[in-house]
């Protein structure tokens, strides 16, 4: 019999290429969505119809072992969260709520319903909560021993998540993993965040749909990978015989002005000053000014590495947004 697995955050980019890797391993697919009229329902429907989607809510815990029973599964991969950084400033409590007391509430569901003993559970932890400080490892980067300093209800919140995750694991017995994920991009990533922002705004003024793009800070410099490539280790890490926590990352580092440079070649230009405006209200009240991950444990125990570099996550991104936009052009 095939393996039955369901996905918190279905309708993220991380769900759309997670989902797309348990299928085509012959995995029956459960996916998570909040509320009757979820817009992002219908794209679901459309584009992985071999998607069996519940709803539920990580708020709402009796949602939860609702869809616990329903499902069944073997695997439960907990993608959902208030994932942007800057939103979780402007809403800390809700950030708070979901991302971080809903991770206890799905861990609650699992448990009450019986599956603590069955049920391998993957939480999607971040690189955020390492928060770019005590950065005392320089050229080898954070590894799953770092200490944590979030700077934002984001971080914190995601902290919370990894925790009471260790906690069950090592209270109950569960078999628990999380992944501390660097930046994971791609042409799934939602639009408000600043690469996929880039790579869109680039389209555009190659198509003459618009005439700039408006960024807060450009020097930051994050870990950033392909997350199609990122989703392989999530599942890598519940096939394990014993669960754990791992660092994925690509071991070095780009600034938002090199993603910027790069993304601006692909359609030609090559200074890309004229065309970026910075805005302060993109600006963070904490900035995390570089994030490094060290996936050596990754690579070591799971045999997981990265396919896509920088420069063609970069191309494939834009490549994406171009053809996206294109049918836009009134002729």
């Amino acid at each position: 019999m095939s393996k039955v697995a369901l996905i918190t955050g279905i309708t993220g980019q991380d769900g759309y290429h997670l989902s797309e890797l348990l299928n085509n391993k012959g995995y029956k697919v459960y996916g998570l969505i909040r509320g009757q009229q979820n817009p992002k329902k219908i794209i679901v429907e459309q584009e992985q119809p071999y998607i069996d989607l519940i709803e539920g809510d990580l708020t709402d815990p009796a949602s939860l072992v609702q869809a616990i029973e329903t499902a069944q599964p073997d695997e439960v991969y907990n993608l959902a969260a208030v994932s942007h950084v800057g939103y979780s400033f402007r809403n800390p409590i809700l950030t708070a709520e979901v991302t971080g007391k809903g991770v206890l509430n799905l861990l609650e569901a699992i448990r009450v319903t019986g599956g603590e003993k069955k049920v391998r559970f993957y939480q999607a932890s971040t690189s955020e909560m390492f928060g770019g400080l005590d950065y005392n490892r320089p050229g080898k980067g954070y590894d799953e021993n770092a200490l944590f300093h979030p700077r934002s209800p984001y971080g914190a919140a995601k902290l919370y998540g990894h925790w009471i995750t260790k906690n069950y694991r090592e209270s109950y017995g569960m078999h628990a993993s999380c992944g501390i994920l660097f930046n994971h991009e791609g042409e799934r990533r939602g639009i408000e965040f600043v690469t996929r922002k880039i790579s869109n705004a680039v389209a555009k003024i190659h198509l003459g749909l618009q005439d700039h793009i408006e960024l807060g800070n450009l020097d930051p410099k994050r870990d950033w990978g392909y997350a199609g490539d990122y989703v392989e280790g999530m599942w890598l890490m519940l096939q394990q015989e014993e669960p754990g926590d791992y660092v994925l990352a690509t071991g070095e580092t780009h600034s938002i002005k090199d993603f910027l440079e790069l993304a601006f070649k692909e359609i030609g230009v090559d200074d890309w000053k004229p065309y970026v405006r910075q805005n302060p209200k993109f600006m963070r009240p904490a900035e995390v000014d570089i994030l490094l991950g060290n996936p050596e444990k990754a690579e070591r125990v799971l045999g997981w590495k990265r396919k896509v570099d920088f420069e063609n996550l970069v191309k494939l991104m834009v490549k994406h947004d171009l053809e996206l936009e294109a049918p836009r052009i009134i002729t």
